[in-house]
């Protein structure tokens, strides 16, 4: 029987990896994902789930271990954040090009210097080219079906990537809200055990990891076909991210969108798009100035990589607008999700007005205002035809 808890993100996140039963976790603390590691630390050695809790001198080390574990075939998991996502770094490249289906929580945090323990996205966004999957939580719910569903996707034959689970630090990384935990009997029929198509725990059977693929050497030139395969594997996820959202609802009556979700989009001329807790904050801005008369709509972009072009391109075709937020900067052009919506309109037919704002970075606060200024300034760049300015940072201290 299903059952209602209130528990912070991070917990959440902890929950879930038990509730996928995973085999081992590697870990090395950081704020503000700690609390992750240290739940399950201590439902392993309460003998509440049957696994390797593996204690590592850093965050390198902590990936390292998960590909030697995954490549064996059971499934794992680790958290971070911030500076130890960036510390992972060349072993996010191997577990993808390895195509080994491990599944990360990262509470986002800011990038120092200046040293800053809140959030913003610029530590995930700046993974976003290692080959791992990218999903932006909105609550704390959302936090725990997609840790399940992440696995789902990831083990996919089809699909064999790596995925992270992306939620904003402390807004709700170490926020307690309500989160209903289904039956382990269901979450087993939605989630039976990995499967690998190949593994590394059979000396009888020998495979090999990682070998040299060299140009122009007979029967070792096949890097660019490996990077292919995985394009091909990330746009193959896109419909695996909708069939699994899709059994997810019909099994537990949860739906968070799929690669999207969209909140009164279908008779609006500007739509606010979002990623992670803003996009809770947008629908309520969405309400508010619907009563007044706005044809306002508001996209939460649930998953970043594969990014939803198609979803962005069927918006375009009646929105004459998009306010797109970022809480991360591409230093030199612009923010991430802007980039990526104008890329994704580049051969639309109909050409929607798109706008970029920056806000919230370090975890400074969103307030509904600032996404309401969002969308009036993106009404009157409508009015006028065209961007006056094609991105603002809002917030600035003068």
């Amino acid at each position: 029987m299903a059952e209602v808890i209130l528990t912070t993100g991070n917990h959440a996140a902890a929950y879930a990896a038990k509730a996928a039963k995973v085999r081992v976790i590697a870990a090395y603390p950081i704020t503000p994902q700690s609390p992750t590691v240290e739940e399950l630390s201590e439902i392993v050695e309460k003998g509440e789930l049957k696994a390797e809790f593996i204690c590592v001198e850093s965050e390198h080390t902590a990936m390292s271990a998960l590909i030697g574990a995954s490549a064996t075939g059971v499934r794992t998991f680790t958290a971070t954040s911030s500076h130890g996502l960036a510390l992972m770094h060349e072993m996010l490249h191997w577990a993808a090009g390895a195509r080994l289906p491990i599944v990360m929580y990262v509470a986002n945090r800011a990038l120092a210097p200046p040293w800053n323990i809140w959030c913003d996205h610029q530590d995930t966004i700046s993974q976003r080219d290692t080959g791992w999957m990218q999903f932006y939580a909105e609550n704390n719910q959302e936090i725990f079906d997609t840790v399940l569903m992440a696995y789902k996707i990831a083990e996919d034959k089809e699909v064999l990537l790596p995925a992270m689970v992306c939620a904003d630090g402390f807004t709700l990384s170490h926020m307690t809200l309500p989160v209903e935990i289904p039956d382990q009997k269901d979450i087993d029929d939605f989630l039976p055990p990995y499967e690998p198509p190949f593994k590394l725990d059979d000396p009888d059977n020998p495979v090999t990891h990682g070998n040299p693929a060299m140009p122009n050497v007979p029967f070792s030139d096949w890097y660019t076909e490996y990077r292919f395969l995985m394009e091909e594997s990330m746009n193959k996820a896109k419909e695996k991210i909708k069939e699994v959202c899709g059994e997810f609802k019909r099994r537990f009556g949860k739906f968070h969108g799929d690669l999207v979700e969209k909140y009164r989009c279908d008779d609006a001329e500007v739509v606010l798009v979002c990623m992670g807790s803003l996009a809770a904050q947008a629908k309520d801005v969405v309400d508010d100035m619907r009563d007044e008369g706005y044809s306002v709509g508001a996209l939460k972009l649930r998953v970043f990589r594969p990014f939803p072009a198609e979803e962005i391109q069927e918006l375009a075709k009646y929105v004459k607008a998009f306010a797109v937020i970022d809480r991360n900067m591409s230093f030199g052009h612009e923010g991430a999700a802007l980039m990526e919506v104008k890329a994704a309109l580049c051969d639309a037919t109909e050409r929607p007005i798109v706008k970029g704002y920056v806000m919230g970075l370090g975890g400074r606060d969103v307030m509904p205002s600032e996404q309401r200024l969002a969308v009036q300034e993106t009404f009157k760049d409508l009015e006028r035809g065209r961007v006056e300015k094609k991105i603002e940072w809002i917030g600035l201290r003068t």
